[in-house]
């Protein structure tokens, strides 16, 4: 198992991540935030979704992926059907115009990518790869698991 001094130096480049997050974002268009995206991002990988799958999977609340969804719907890049088990309930589609937008975030997220990595290694991508799909995975399995939160830090902790 790692020492203290490891994951101190992993949360600090954790951190890090936000920076590259940051300089990522630049590159979307100016009508299309980060979190609307996420979700472009997660109904093409996944396919037509409920409101309450995104909430979950992007681990946000329903106000936020509301706000989203609006926002995208707005702007034609998705459809809200009826959802057929669930009247109540609405489906989320990607339209034509979301998906040409969705291609559109992924040449300029891989030109990104292949400028800033250009001097890594194929082999190196790779690892990065797997290591945050872990990092991903294992943290996953964190938000569906009953309360494993900390007790919050108080005086001399």
């Amino acid at each position: 198992m790692a020492g203290q001094a490891q994951y101190e130096e992993l949360a600090r480049q954790l951190s890090a991540v936000g920076a590259v997050k940051r300089d990522m974002g630049r590159i979307l268009p100016p009508d299309c935030p980060a979190g609307a995206a996420g979700v472009l991002g997660l109904l093409g990988q996944r396919g037509d979704m409920r409101m309450g799958g995104l909430a979950e999977l992007l681990s946000v609340d329903m106000s936020v992926i509301s706000r989203h969804v609006a926002h995208l719907a707005a702007h034609g890049w998705i459809e809200r059907l009826p959802d057929p088990a669930d009247k109540r309930s609405r489906i989320l589609r990607l339209t034509p115009a979301g998906t040409l937008l969705l291609d559109e975030l992924y040449r300029r997220t891989t030109r990104l990518l292949a400028e800033r990595l250009s001097d890594w290694s194929d082999d190196e991508i790779g690892q990065l790869v797997r290591l945050l799909k872990r990092l991903s995975a294992d943290f996953g399995e964190c938000r569906s698991a009953p309360d494993r939160h900390l007790a919050p830090l108080g005086p001399g902790a």
